[in-house]
């Protein structure tokens, strides 16, 4: 999971609480743009005069991220790819964290019952907030915060985790995060405009819109 953006960022919106995502509709586009971000980040979705296309064929070996491909394969923008499939992926993403012995499930007494997920390490979503946090605090240009790192801000900022990112830090650092997020416009202008548009993207899948 050392490089696996989509799990690093459930891990970040997982609530002990809950036993699950602090919020599972907006935790669905977040997970779905994270992967994305790995995507473009790995080379393999670029951007074409606003439509996202795929490049190489070869299998990543993450079966996650290879669905992700066959979604781009249609010629779509990037704000249509966090909305496709983003219930699926969410599952997904679950599933291999609970493959990996990263999460334990608790299966449901009923049919239609939620299974409740628990993280088994607490020191592995502790590792990750104290990486986003060392962005967040940071005095040095942004330019030299790994991709990585810089998109879990953003993403966590976007999506509202405020145990990761308060909203004092949103008012604080909101220079901060802006960078971050801007930073995305190197992979591509439209994946960064879809991150930012995110907020609003959100509003509109809970209220039933946006796709499936």
């Amino acid at each position: 999971m050392n490089d696996d953006l989509a799990c690093h960022l459930y891990l970040l919106a997982h609530d002990d609480a809950a036993e699950g995502p602090y919020n599972r509709s907006r935790t669905q586009l977040l997970v779905r743009a994270a992967a994305l971000i790995d995507l473009a980040a790995r080379g393999r979705l670029v951007e074409n005069g606003g439509t996202v296309t795929v490049s190489g064929t070869e299998p990543t070996g993450d079966p996650v991220l290879d669905g992700v491909l066959r979604d781009a394969a249609g010629g779509h923008g990037w704000k249509h790819l966090v909305r496709r499939h983003r219930k699926q992926i969410l599952t997904q993403v679950e599933d291999r964290l609970v493959a990996a012995g990263l999460l334990g499930v608790k299966v449901p007494r009923t049919p239609f019952g939620t299974r409740r997920l628990t993280v088994t390490d607490r020191a592995v979503p502790a590792a990750l907030r104290t990486r986003v946090s060392a962005v967040l605090h940071a005095d040095g240009p942004v330019r030299e915060v790994p991709v990585a790192d810089a998109a879990l801000l953003a993403l966590a900022a976007a999506g509202g985790i405020h145990s990761v990112v308060t909203r004092q830090d949103q008012k604080t650092f909101r220079a901060r995060i802006d960078a971050c997020t801007g930073c995305l416009a190197a992979l591509a202008p439209g994946l960064e405009k879809a991150v930012r548009a995110l907020p609003t993207t959100m509003i509109a899948a809970q209220g039933g819109m946006g796709g499936s």
